[in-house]
């Protein structure tokens, strides 16, 4: 969502403008982070060709990009140089030429990464990467938080990947389970049908249940179609453009048993290792909490730590705040590892290892429940395809004994 802001910069000029953000809390904290004091902010209705022509860069593009960086600067280049390298080493990526080479433009002209990256318009990055390389450049230690962030993102990428290669053997199995189930209704059930109204004879519940779904179906499959289309058409519209309805259903997923609880280890683990990398690369600890809380992906956690974030602005402790402000209960090992950590001044340490300790326990139970959902979905496909074929012979078995 685009906001409009008014409102003084670190010199005290006044300044105004645009700032595109998911919530009126992070548009705030952003404007924050870029030392941005604003007198008013609204919900702009402005039309911006910006966001339907951005798309999200592909964490594998992301982490790359941070890993060539990384080794560029390492070798004592500066950014143009390496940025003119990477445009020669990319010749046949449309798209990501492009990104390199508008970024090259614009450092070039005398921007620095942060505004030439913040500029360009191939690409929506996320805003704690952007906030972390604008603080990583005044700290001179680009090199070493974009070799981080390499690293953060290519293990973000290889979780996908291995959870997207998990999945396709079950997808596999639902699809042939649905079409299997399909031709029974629409091709095999109807012929069995006229055997039968052929005969006056009382058919068990069970085949007449079966007979009504097949009916019902067959006259209705492309209103239902449609009515499901539509649906996810609404689903999808609803849940990019409406706050409150994305933060209602993101809501409900934490509730969700056991998924709940891998959704929340996810963002968790995340927040708690972009804090302890921000701590790390010498970020003051209130400005860490806020470009670690814009990493958040769920809108129910964003909330809650975005309310929290502000408290620490104000010298409350980031998990006293978080236990003072009403929301989704958290993990209470977290809030504890947090609350030591504060108390010892141990943050980055004891967060470094909550974040592989979650990464851990969710790939542990990824697999279990993976291996167990391969023997659900045959047992799944057995039972459907049992009972239609039970449906179908049940009366067949009755007529033939009748004719003895």
């Amino acid at each position: 969502m685009l906001y409009k802001y008014k409102g003084f910069d670190k010199n005290g000029k006044k300044t105004k403008g645009t700032i595109t953000a998911n919530s009126l809390d992070e548009a705030s904290a952003k404007l924050r982070n870029q030392n941005i004091y604003y007198e008013s902010i609204n919900e702009s209705k402005e039309f911006s060709l910006k966001g339907f022509t951005q798309k999200d860069m592909p964490t594998e593009l992301l982490a790359s990009f941070s890993q060539e960086l990384s080794s560029y600067l390492q070798s004592g280049m500066t950014i143009l140089t390496a940025m003119k390298l990477m445009e020669n080493q990319h010749e046949g990526e449309k798209k990501y030429l492009s990104f390199l080479h508008s970024i090259k433009t614009m450092i070039d002209e005398g921007k620095s990464l942060y505004q030439a990256l913040s500029s360009q318009s191939v690409y929506t990055l996320p805003e704690f990467y952007m906030q972390s390389l604008n603080v990583a450049a005044q700290g001179g230690k680009m090199q070493e938080v974009l070799k981080n962030m390499a690293d953060f993102f290519m293990s973000q990428h290889k979780i996908r990947k291995q959870v997207k290669g998990a999945m396709v053997y079950p997808s596999i199995i639902f699809t042939v389970a649905i079409g299997m189930t399909s031709f029974l209704i629409a091709f095999v059930v109807p012929k069995i049908t006229e055997i039968f109204e052929d005969t006056d004879q009382a058919l068990p519940p069970i085949t007449q249940f079966v007979l009504n779904i097949s009916d019902f179906l067959t006259t209705y499959y492309m209103h239902i179609i449609v009515a499901i289309i539509a649906v996810i058409i609404m689903y999808k519209l609803a849940y990019s453009k409406s706050n409150k309805f994305h933060t209602f259903i993101d809501g409900i997923r934490l509730k969700l048993p056991i998924v709940g609880g891998l959704i929340q280890n996810h963002e968790l683990g995340r927040f708690s290792y972009i804090l302890a990398l921000m701590l790390d690369s010498g970020v003051a600890y209130a400005q860490a909490v806020n470009l670690a809380v814009a990493s958040f992906s769920n809108y129910k956690l964003s909330s809650l730590f975005h309310k929290a974030s502000d408290k620490v602005v104000e010298g409350n402790k980031l998990s006293h705040a978080i236990y003072t402000t009403k929301g989704i209960k958290l993990k209470k090992n977290f809030l504890q590892s947090l609350a030591l950590g504060e108390e010892s001044s141990e943050v980055a340490n004891i967060l470094g290892n909550v974040s592989k300790l979650y990464a851990q326990e969710n790939e542990d139970k990824l697999k279990v429940l993976l291996s167990l959902l391969e023997p659900f979905m045959m047992l799944f496909i057995g039972t459907i395809v049992g009972v239609i074929v039970s449906a179908m012979l049940l009366p067949i078995f009755t007529m033939t004994q009748g004719l003895k």
